[in-house]
């Protein structure tokens, strides 16, 4: 007796199904090789490389077929945007490799999101085309990809388009978001003009002419506001520090003492170019180094910040201990050899000359898994099983966003958002920081980890969108590179080469009016979501009254 009978496809249904294959691949090369580094233009790809994918997605009519091409196509996106991840190397963390591995896996099951509401859209408005929502399907996803503990804001449509300075210019008042949108409507108005066999040829060149109308009246905004902008002429001079360490060896504590003085040198040589503030890397010392241990170091910090009168902006990792037991926060450790609760951060600290108080900020989105296990908080003991090799996991979540007030001589008072890392790819989460009054961004970063990848290339490239949506200059220091300044107009006034160990002096220009993106960062993003939440709904109403013949 047969239990299973194997089903033989047809000769045109294995041809069929190979052609759909090959168009799901094409689809995600298309659109991997659209994002950095590759340069312009290969960034126009962005605006046709979701076109086989849609080819094929049309002629599907169940959700496993539609679910199986977009996870095929969301796979080879991965591999070519995010290979890179695991830091696939031998010195490299076993448990970031896993969560690298992880992650190329992951992306493509969150990317089956907009797919589903593609489908549902199909039975919910059978006579309408759905492939004409799919795009702000897709901005939800986006948006929810900066939320929870599972974040991973990295790959956003918008993020591809960093190297076409034009265009990206309207995220000033769209934001990234904003670029996904039109981009995937792009997408979509060229497939309806190529594709659509229903329409006559005449009826064709209508979306056609819609999407040569968006792209157009992008590029005019772009002129205007490259020609029309003006770059303010309130200047500060920085010095970013590039010391271009290891950051395997980095993290052995024996290193500390020689991290110093390369720091402290290539300080002193752009105190002599002119530097007046300095700006060290993330963790630049893998240390506490102000909890009251190190001492030596911690004069001799203070002893170059006072003798040079210069302010320091550092990475740096930060305790802070509880002795007041009424005032411990629920996320606090407990130290049982010492009986005492403390907590970590990876921070940014200011030290201004002749002041003993120190500005703070600790770093709010962390890394999932690199720097802390998703939902600890639920599952403590999750903590225990995932942790780095080299002292990364389980810092504790930041607080509030901080503005630093830095004091010198050229302006009274620099008022200056400290992004650490990974947070700079979160477009609302950075506006927040000028909200408060921020009149330029910096980002540190430990970007070394992925060797001469494309993550330290695209990491750096997503900071222009930053520098374009709030109207702020974005100073950038890593600590093997890409270490840069990025104008408002997102344009690279200089920039280091990668895993080289030097210094840049550069003057920032600083800005304070803020741009309607600034004050109004989450609109695309939270409309977009509002509607596919709707769609969604519809959807579990319908199912309801047919299970219960409502």
């Amino acid at each position: 007796m047969k239990i299973f009978k194997v089903i033989e496809k047809s000769p045109e249904e294995k041809k069929r199904l190979k052609n759909d294959w090959l168009l799901l691949i094409l689809s995600g090369i298309l659109l991997g090789l659209a994002f950095p580094p590759l340069p312009f233009p290969f960034t126009l790809l962005i605006f046709t490389g979701l076109i086989p994918y849609f080819i094929v997605i049309q002629q599907r009519t169940t959700l496993a077929s539609i679910s199986r091409a977009t996870f095929l196509f969301s796979f080879v996106f991965s591999i070519i945007t995010i290979y890179w991840v695991g830091s696939w190397s031998s010195e490299a963390d076993p448990f970031l490799m896993m969560a690298g591995a992880a992650l190329l896996f992951a992306y493509p099951c969150v990317l089956l999101i907009p797919s589903t509401l593609y489908y549902l859209t199909k039975k919910v408005f059978p006579k309408f085309d759905a492939l004409w929502l799919f795009p702000i399907f897709w901005i939800t996803l986006e948006y929810l990809l900066s939320l929870t503990d599972l974040r991973f804001p990295w790959l956003l449509l918008g993020h591809g388009l960093a190297k076409f300075n034009l265009f990206i210019q309207g995220a000033d008042i769209i934001g990234t978001f904003g670029l996904s949108l039109i981009a995937a409507y792009i997408n979509v108005i060229l497939y309806k003009s190529l594709f659509n066999t229903e329409e006559s040829k005449k009826l064709k060149i209508i979306p056609a002419s819609v999407a040569f109308l968006i792209f157009l009246c992008m590029m005019i905004y772009g002129v205007y506001k490259t020609s029309s902008f003006r770059i303010s002429e309130k200047t500060f001079t920085v010095g970013i520090v590039q010391p271009d360490k290891n950051p395997w060896d980095k993290w052995k504590v024996n290193n500390v003492n020689t991290l110093l003085q390369i720091h402290l040198e290539l300080s002193e040589q752009a105190v002599n170019d002119g530097a007046e503030v300095i700006l060290w890397p993330e963790t630049a010392l893998p240390v506490y180094a102000f909890s009251g241990t190190y001492k030596f170091i911690e004069d001799s910090i203070f002893n170059f910040v006072n003798k040079n009168n210069i302010s320091l902006l550092t990475g740096m990792p930060h305790i802070v201990y509880y002795t007041d037991t009424t005032k411990i926060p629920d996320d606090a450790k407990y130290a049982e050899e010492g009986k005492y609760y403390y907590a970590t951060y990876n921070a940014m600290l200011l030290l201004n000359p002749r002041e003993q108080e120190i500005q703070k900020y600790g770093k709010m989105k962390l890394v999932p898994l690199g720097e802390r296990v998703p939902f600890a908080d639920l599952l403590p003991f999750l903590g225990d099983i995932f942790k780095w090799g080299v002292g990364l996991g389980g810092w504790n979540v930041g607080k509030d966003t901080t503005v630093f007030k830095v004091y010198n001589s050229s302006s009274d008072t620099i008022n200056i958002g400290g992004l650490v890392c990974y947070e700079s790819v979160d477009p609302v989460f950075v506006s927040a920081f000028v909200q408060k009054g921020a009149e330029l961004i910096t980002v540190v970063t430990n970007d070394s980890w992925y060797g001469k990848s494309s993550g330290p290339y695209q990491h750096k490239e997503f900071a222009i969108l930053r520098a374009v949506e709030n109207r702020r200059s974005v100073v950038r220091c890593a600590n093997g590179g890409v270490s840069c300044i990025i104008n408002a107009l997102g344009e690279t006034e200089v920039e280091t080469e990668l895993f080289t160990k030097t210094y840049l002096v550069g003057e920032v220009p600083i800005q304070n009016e803020k741009t309607f993106y600034s004050q109004n960062p989450a609109i695309v993003p939270v409309l977009c979501s509002v509607f596919s939440f709707w769609i969604f709904g519809m959807n579990i109403l319908i199912w309801l009254k047919s299970k219960f013949k409502m």
